[in-house]
């Protein structure tokens, strides 16, 4: 029954992040990155207050005292969460942003993110010195599907924005990590922290680097607000809920989808457009991201 309640809140949030990439792919051109995810970060955490506070509120109607797990170190993970994120979510949303007009960023930038599925199978087999057969085919086969995708037609079919977004799935590799081991904590109160560390670090950023004016952030209240309130609200919280009834690997598979999800939500909302080998490219790499997990022959690596 656990595994049943992982997996629906894994899936859940992998549609809800696969439809943001739309929303993300929407500003680039009106709002800067670091402006844009303090926005989001700072609604986030204002949403998950308010969960909480509700939270505690039917709890002393019902006549339970809710303790939280160990209060203080749920948010000591949570502001160490929130500065991983800062990093990955300011690499994406900066990749998104230089992608040109003709690349169907929506898409493209989900599967390359998916990609952290792999990198996370890789810190495992450092982690445990040993390599699995279906790990090694996998990785090969992510390489093969990448290069379809992003260049196909030649090196000029690579984008500054795909090398952006791939760095983002390598640092969201290590916080799907780290998120692992603070499964015995409380998932509400690390995902409230994270998102105010990771929206007033952006906010800081911001006021450094771009000086945007309320008015231009104002202007996409929509895309913020999904992302704020759907994405990384609801979406990072059923992910860290998610991720304490099941293990890294089947975590990862499962969250994979949102690969999916930004491309069919690119095609729906944005008519955004692949060609026969990118599709190819995407339809290998998911492969790749499945194989990646299956059970397969160990072998010892040296030490």
């Amino acid at each position: 029954m656990k595994s049943i309640k992982g997996t629906v809140c894994l899936l859940a949030a992998s549609v809800l992040w696969g439809a943001a990439f739309v929303a993300q792919a929407s500003v680039p051109d009106t709002l800067g990155s670091f402006a844009f995810n303090a926005a989001r970060g700072i609604i986030a955490s204002l949403f998950l207050l308010a969960v909480i506070f509700i939270r505690n509120r039917l709890r002393k109607r019902g006549n339970t005292v809710y303790r939280s797990p160990d209060l203080r170190r749920s948010v000591i993970s949570g502001a160490v969460c929130g500065s991983i994120l800062f990093a990955a979510a300011n690499l994406q949303q900066f990749g998104i942003a230089s992608y040109p007009e003709e690349a169907a960023a929506s898409g493209r930038s989900g599967f390359l993110t998916a990609t952290y599925v792999v990198m996370v199978a890789v810190y495992t087999i450092i982690k445990c010195r040993q390599i699995r057969i279906t790990v090694l085919l996998s990785a090969a086969g992510c390489m093969v599907g990448m290069y379809l995708l992003c260049l196909a037609g030649g090196p000029g079919g690579i984008y500054s924005g795909d090398l952006l977004v791939l760095l983002c799935s390598a640092v969201f590799g290590v916080y799907v990590l780290y998120v692992d081991r603070c499964a015995r904590l409380d998932g509400i109160i690390i995902s409230c922290v994270q998102f105010a560390v990771c929206g007033v670090l952006s906010l800081a950023a911001s006021l450094l680097f771009e000086h945007q004016e309320l008015s231009v952030v104002a202007s996409c209240w929509l895309p913020i607000l999904y992302t704020g309130i759907c994405s990384s609200g609801m979406g990072y919280t059923l992910q860290i809920i998610g991720q304490k009834y099941s293990e890294p690997a089947a975590a990862s598979i499962i969250m994979s989808l949102e690969s999916v999800f930004a491309a069919l939500s690119g095609w729906l909302l944005l008519n955004e457009r692949l060609g026969a080998v990118q599709i190819f490219g995407c339809v290998l790499m998911f492969a790749a991201v499945v194989v990646s997990q299956l059970p397969g022959k160990k072998r010892i690596a040296g030490r």
